[in-house]
């Protein structure tokens, strides 16, 4: 098992040598062990821990040791040279992509990993796709350079194919498949040769020999060509054949990393030891400090005016909360990005979010599951808080006197639903309070309560991230459950325009109950969600109740209309209506608004919508007839196919309803050779014979 890992002691670093990274990539594609080289070369960790034995440093749930994969995203601190590294090792697997999100909310640079077999996978666009959405400057990491099939040049082809990147290529590969030894720095022009030392701790560096020398001079002046081409003084340069500096090289290429024009990309193979110094080097060459950047935006809650904060400490204190875990010895953990100001253990802040002061109890760094107390964050740093009650994911801290609210964090929608139940009485108080702690720790879980069944529904990003829920259940909280089938998470909508009217009136003595109003709803494109629109005009209903009529649809159509799931990408405008001077209430226009949404869905056409995935198999050629028939008969729409030696990536569009447990059926069709990648892609209308079917079910439930 990995040894007790160093903690920090000196934290007084000027803020330009400071770089907030994250390890992102598809699964398995060496994330975590490229995590644990990182932290072995730093001198973090005196021994190299195994995704396989469960021993390595940032994976430390029992699930993850269990199943090695990354489950939580982990924070560490390390220091290479005269800078100090914050790294967040975040998962692959996409059931667990609000780690990835909210990681990447608060990086200000990326490591992002790539197969050198494979390529882009299909986790690979998505994660490169959340880094590109909020600004995240990136170098690359061609990783299993040693695995047979590995290809530097036709990953950097998938990477142009799929991506459209423009990466910059930093090494050569001084072999492929079993004969790689290391790489040639395109930069220094020196060989990195991996021949002293196992864990790679010591290694050669040499003088570029004859049977690579032609190829790296080539790519030399390839990476000075795309290197000058952002910067207008060495463009200038390089059209006069002027000799270009290596200083000038790496002062331009910073630039145009930390701008996202240039993506350095490097190579080697971290299960081998093999590449990891160049790219702890690239780290502090090329991605930005927290100095970099420019100052975080927000606005003032109370002016609705935009505030900028620079990463200083002398500026008011700003802070995003981005992930809350409960932990075992401490309670919550709240974890938060300083942006600015001081964070003091003992402080309070204010919750811009909530409207709410908190105090901070505790200030801790975190080094994985390790933590070290600290009295002070500051400004640049990322930090675990004890004590806040109120607060979660997403909600910005600041200086009362001083407001800031931060853009909060957007996360997808659960896709699959499982109902569960206590096993025995004494478990059923424990399972509430054990469901409610890991809603609070990830936005993407729900629970629910099915009142006409009587059951408790949770709901997730897919079937394994229900798996690790139930397993944590019984051993963190120790609650032990019985689960249903896993549910597909339809969604209801309209294919027609349509207007409803609905009154509702009551007399029962006194002051009676009238409220009446008209609504039209129209159809909108998918993703768009719903909208409301108030275009009551002349005062036929008081601006007062419009509140509560918006309220009454949008609960009816959360719980849903023809078959009891949520309705979706619809646009409701309330016209007309009449009211009462004395018996008009809220509670009246609520009701009525519900009757008239009702109306209106039943007329305008109802269908019932799907979750779509994009699916990917990979199975060896000689299967990939059995593979593409079994996905036809499956509904799923083929999208093409690419090979990589005796295996083939099948691409393809499938409803979530029919690959569930497809795990068993790749197996089975492959002998145990092929694997799968899913994740969400969009919503479809699903064939009639299946809506029909789930009327019908949703008549006989009712």
């Amino acid at each position: 098992m990995a040894e007790q890992i160093k903690l920090t002691k000196n934290r007084e670093l000027p803020m330009e040598k400071v770089r907030n990274i994250g390890i992102i990539a598809h699964i398995d594609g060496g994330k975590t062990t490229t995590t644990e080289r990182i932290l072995f070369y730093t001198g973090k960790i005196h021994k190299i821990g195994s995704v396989d034995e469960g021993t390595t440093t940032t994976d430390s749930m029992i699930q993850e040791k269990e199943r090695g994969i990354t489950i939580q995203s982990a924070c560490i601190t390390t220091f290479w040279k005269e800078y100090r590294l914050n790294i967040i090792d975040t998962p692959g697997h996409v059931d667990f992509t609000a780690e990835v999100e909210r990681s990447l909310r608060v990086l200000d640079g990326a490591i992002m990993i790539f197969d050198g077999n494979a390529g882009v996978q299909a986790q690979s666009e998505t994660v490169w796709r959340q880094a590109d959405k909020y600004g995240v400057p990136r170098i690359a990491f061609v990783n299993k350079m040693d695995k047979v099939g590995a290809s530097f040049d036709g990953t950097l082809q998938s990477i142009h194919d799929k991506l459209r990147a423009p990466v910059v290529p930093m090494v050569l590969p001084i072999g492929e498949e079993h004969d790689h030894v290391g790489v040639i720095d395109l930069m220094e022009m020196k060989m990195i040769v991996y021949d002293k030392d196992e864990q790679g701790m010591e290694f050669s560096v040499k003088e570029v020999s004859d049977e690579y020398k032609e190829a790296a001079l080539k790519a030399r002046a390839h990476m000075i060509e795309k290197i000058s081409g952002e910067d207008e003084v060495l463009m200038e340069k390089f059209l006069n054949d002027e000799e270009i500096s290596i200083p000038e090289l790496k002062a331009a290429l910073r630039k145009a990393t930390i701008d996202r024009k240039l993506f350095p990309i490097y190579c080697g193979a971290a299960w081998r030891n093999k590449g990891i110094h160049p790219i702890l080097d690239a780290i502090c060459d090329y991605l930005p400090s927290p100095l970099d950047l420019p100052p975080i935006e927000g606005f003032n809650p109370d002016t609705s005016e935009a505030v900028t904060r620079k990463p200083l400490r002398t500026e008011p204190l700003s802070a995003l909360l981005f992930k809350v875990q409960t932990d075992a010895h401490v309670g919550t953990l709240s974890y938060v990005r300083v942006y600015s100001g001081v964070l003091k253990a003992g402080s309070e802040v204010y919750n811009v979010t909530k409207k709410t002061t908190e105090r901070i109890g505790r200030l801790l760094l975190m080094h994985a599951d390790k933590r070290e107390g600290l009295e002070e964050g500051f400004a640049g740093e990322i930090i675990a808080c004890i004590g806040l009650k109120e607060s979660t994911t997403g909600d910005s801290l600041c200086d009362k006197s001083n407001p800031i609210s931060l853009s909060p964090i957007q996360f997808s929608e659960p896709v699959i639903s499982l109902s569960i139940e206590p096993a025995t009485a004494d478990d059923q108080e424990k399972m509430g309070t054990a469901l409610n702690k890991l809603a609070i720790e990830d936005p993407t879980f729900r629970v629910t309560y099915n009142h006409e069944t009587g059951q408790t529904i949770i709901a997730g990003m897919g079937e394994l991230y229900l798996e690790i829920v139930v397993d944590r259940l019984k051993r963190e909280f120790g609650v032990n459950v019985k689960t249903g089938s896993p549910q597909v998470a339809y969604r209801e909508t309209i294919s027609a325009n349509a207007e409803g009217e609905g009154k509702y009136i009551h007399q029962s003595g006194g002051h009676g109950q009238y409220g009446h109003c008209k609504i039209k709803i129209e159809p909108k494109n998918r993703g768009e969600g719903y909208e409301f629109v108030n275009a009551v005009k002349g005062g036929a209903i008081p601006a007062n109740f419009i509140p509560a009529i918006e309220k009454g649809v949008k609960e009816t159509l959360k719980k849903g209309i023809i078959a009891g799931y949520p309705a979706t990408d619809i646009k409701v405008t309330v016209y007309d209506g009449t009211y009462h001077e004395v018996d008009s209430s809220e509670m009246a226009f609520k009701l009525a608004s519900s009757y008239a949404i009702k109306y209106a869905f039943e007329k305008a056409r109802p269908i019932i919508l799907e979750p779509i995935m994009k699916f990917e198999v990979s199975t060896p050629s000689e299967f990939l007839g059995s593979v593409i028939g079994d996905l036809s008969s499956r509904r799923g729409q083929i999208n093409g196919t690419t090979e990589s030696g005796n295996f083939t990536t099948v691409m393809a569009f499938i409803p979530l309803e029919a690959v569930r447990g497809y795990a068993t059926v790749i197996r089975s069709l492959t002998q145990g050779r092929g694997s799968f990648y899913m994740e969400p892609s969009h919503y479809d209308p699903v064939p009639r014979e299946i809506q029909e079917g789930l009327l019908i079910s949703k008549t006989v439930k009712s």
